[in-house]
């Protein structure tokens, strides 16, 4: 028998095959100026942890992820959102046949519908993550 209903899915629904490079409790710093500094991810959107045993939720660059504040303005501090990948370290291969690491891990602070909160990205952006979240391309200076 079929599913209904089927996914629901915030941004653009295709998505390129990214090797993850960020995983559960990761600090990872945040690219943009929301007032948040480094945040730990809590959870990876889309992703069922429960379908391998002991399988760790892992993101790439595109995805969306839940993540708490650590370091940064107090009144953020403490506080849960979520955030879209922008850079990692790991590298992964894009379709033409090239292979893509940046010199970071790096978030952006977005709202539930994907919308960011700062507005200016530091740094570069993955092009992945602006194909399949164009608010995100629209702030980013160097895509990358």
């Amino acid at each position: 028998m079929a599913k209904r209903g089927g996914k629901r899915t915030v941004g653009v629904p295709y998505r390129f095959h990214v090797t993850p490079g960020i995983f559960m409790n990761s600090l990872v710093p945040v690219a943009d100026n929301s007032g948040a500094k480094l945040v730990r991810v809590i959870g990876v959107v889309g992703h069922y942890s429960k379908s391998v045993h002991r399988r760790i939720p892992g993101a790439g660059v595109g995805d969306m992820v839940v993540v708490v504040v650590r370091e940064g303005k107090p009144e953020l501090r403490k506080q849960i959102f979520r955030a879209i990948v922008v850079r990692q370290r790991r590298p992964y291969r894009r379709p033409d046949g090239t292979w893509v690491a940046f010199e970071d891990n790096a978030v952006v602070i977005v709202t539930p519908e994907g919308d960011p909160k700062g507005s200016e990205i530091h740094g570069p952006v993955a092009m992945e993550a602006t194909l399949r979240w164009p608010t995100i391309a629209n702030l980013a200076s160097i895509v990358v």
